[in-house]
């Protein structure tokens, strides 16, 4: 029996996941919110693992892990931004940032073609990490009054960091890249005059 879809229904359970959880979440229902984020959390980890351990990579599973990543904690940090949960701001820039990403992505295969090697950066998982973390910490502190304003506070401003240092990483890597096909594209045309 083939398993090799695993990696991507983990994913697509994460997509799945992120309209109820923003719904339970605008209905101030945080104790079940929090177990399915941290089951949606968990298989971001799972889908990674079990791909590269078992040799499940697809392109499709390249497409779905870093779009369900997105959809989750966009869709999150939206309806605890409508909730008064976590500042309008910092809800803002992690939109801008995969907006900007998103597009990125787009324009890049519109012009250049496929994005190839286009697997998240470290400091984008970490951005990844980051968030989750937050996340489940503005949860904690509606449940159980834990962690503190201040350690949320301070944790937001780690979160703002990696959103900005991640956003800039994409814009860099792949304006060089473009930069690159647009040079190699010429390159030929000069050989031929």
């Amino acid at each position: 029996m083939n398993f090799s879809w695993i990696p991507n229904g983990l994913c697509v359970l994460r997509m799945l996941l992120a309209f109820p959880i923003a719904w339970l979440l605008l209905h101030d229902q945080f104790w079940l919110t929090f177990g399915m984020f941290f089951i949606a959390a968990v298989t971001d980890a799972l889908d990674g693992f079990i791909a590269k351990r078992c040799h499940w990579t697809s392109e499709l599973g390249k497409i779905l892990d870093p779009l369900a990543d997105k959809l989750l904690l966009v869709t999150v940090f939206i309806a605890l931004a409508m909730i008064a949960r976590v500042p309008l701001w910092l809800a803002a820039l992690v939109v801008v940032r995969d907006v900007v990403i998103t597009a990125g992505a787009i324009t890049y295969r519109v012009f250049y073609g496929p994005l190839v090697d286009a697997a998240p950066t470290l400091v984008s998982k970490l951005n990844t990490l980051v968030q989750i973390i937050y996340v489940l910490g503005v949860m904690s502190a509606a449940l159980i009054a834990w962690p503190g304003v201040q350690l949320l506070n301070s944790w937001a401003w780690v979160v703002v960091l990696t959103t900005l240092v991640s956003g800039v990483d994409y814009v860099v890597t792949y304006s060089r890249r473009a930069a690159t096909m647009r040079r190699a594209r010429r390159q030929p045309s000069r050989e031929s005059l």
